[in-house]
């Protein structure tokens, strides 16, 4: 369902271009969820959520990759979600332009895999040769976990204040947050244009 939304952009202010766009399914094995859409027509802003039909409490989940069945794992990211890879000291906060997606456990390694060679190469036009080396690094802790080198095995953690983030396997733990996560933990921008009820 496609609806115009009546506030301007977020990001341009232009009048009359937001629009939201909201689609009810069924993700497998994690039931119904509702993804909701914000596009901006004017200056292409935008920005994805999944919102479970059911109740959300703030929660965690983690799951260790120590097998090549977890790679295939489905994850389920929220806009308000954080994800990290302890072992690796890598952490992803909610930011202005988040978006919530649906991915394994190979396709957010990818993720952090794209990311860190970006960062790479932003850093050879400075010439740090130290942080250039720790991504390499990097680079290829991911790679190896990703090709089925399993001998130092990495976790992924995913922490969603607003409990709408998942991740589908027998081995995934789920956990509730402490006070303490619920503070530190960004949620991401929140444009404030409608309420989980209203879609």
């Amino acid at each position: 369902m496609d609806s115009m939304v009546e506030l301007p952009c977020p990001i341009c202010l232009a009048e009359g271009k937001l629009m939201m766009r909201a689609l009810s399914t069924e993700i497998p094995y994690f039931g119904e969820h509702t993804q909701v859409t914000l596009l901006c027509d004017e200056c292409g802003w935008r920005q994805t959520d999944f919102i479970p039909a059911d109740g959300a409490k703030p929660g965690g989940w983690s799951i260790c990759i120590d097998e090549a069945s977890v790679l295939s794992a489905r994850i389920v990211r929220s806009s308000s979600c954080t994800v990290c890879i302890p072992e690796l000291d890598l952490e992803v906060h909610p930011g202005s332009s988040n978006a919530g997606y649906v991915t394994n456990v190979e396709g957010l390694l990818v993720r952090f895999g794209e990311v860190v060679d970006l960062i790479a190469r932003d850093l050879l036009q400075e010439g740090d040769s130290s942080a250039i080396q720790r991504c390499r690094e990097l680079s290829d802790s991911i790679a190896a976990v990703k090709n089925g080198d399993f001998s130092q095995p990495v976790n992924i953690v995913l922490l969603d204040p607003r409990g709408h983030s998942q991740i589908l396997h027998e081995n995934a733990e789920a956990r509730e947050l402490s006070g303490e996560e619920l503070v530190r933990l960004p949620v991401g921008p929140d444009p404030t244009i409608f309420s989980p009820d209203e879609v």
